[in-house]
């Protein structure tokens, strides 16, 4: 009865301390606000293709696409449809577009750098994708999910971030075209009418430096 008791008064305090552990890593990966500088742009990431590029070899004329993604989760797969049409819209409008893969807890599985060799290839990637072998990118941008896009202008400054459209599971039955609307107003001059949305897609499974290292 003594332990029953103990237990029902620390209750309130172990609810406690996980809520507050939930929101100190919320708050530890704070997502990039509008208007931000691309983080971590000299950093150099490993490619499927061999070569290591930064987030400023990715740069064009008119701003960069950056897309954290995955190999197999379900929201990536339903949405990888339409990143045919996000690589088009960037080589139209002379963005620069780069994939990033940040999931550290799973770079023995689905997201070995092995296994992104063999998806960029089954998926025709056309433009680079990248190892963020320790989340680094992801932390410093605050990306919460797979997908999640990042929409910069050619000063290198935040315009859009969030998901690709309102519908992951059909394209046909998209009302809200976010990104290509971003695209598009980006590229003529226009102020982003809807600069931020919810990304929705599986959680990254970062590397956290705290409990990692």
């Amino acid at each position: 009865m003594k332990k029953i008791l103990i237990a029902l008064l620390c209750l309130p305090f172990l609810m406690f301390a996980q809520n507050e552990s939930k929101k100190s890593n919320q708050e530890e990966f704070k997502t990039i606000e509008i208007g931000a500088e691309i983080p971590l742009m000299e950093k150099k990431l490993k490619s499927v293709n061999g070569i290591s590029y930064s987030l400023k070899n990715i740069c064009e004329k008119n701003g960069t696409l950056v897309l954290f993604t995955s190999n197999t989760c379900p929201f990536v797969v339903k949405w990888e449809d339409r990143y045919k049409l996000a690589e088009e819209l960037a080589k139209k409008n002379n963005i620069g577009f780069v994939y990033i893969n940040s999931n550290y807890k799973k770079r023995d599985g689905d997201d070995s750098f092995e296994e992104m060799k063999k998806h960029a290839k089954k998926m025709n990637y056309r433009f680079p994708y990248l190892l963020d072998e320790k989340s680094e990118l992801a932390n410093a941008f605050g990306a919460k999910t797979t997908p999640h896009f990042f929409l910069f202008n050619s000063n290198d400054q935040l315009v859009y971030k969030g998901a690709i459209d309102d519908n992951y599971k059909n394209i046909k039955k998209v009302k809200e075209f976010y990104l290509e609307d971003a695209i598009n107003q980006l590229a003529k001059g226009k102020k982003i009418k809807t600069s931020e949305t919810k990304p929705v897609g599986c959680s990254i499974k970062r590397f956290r430096p705290d409990i990692n290292e």
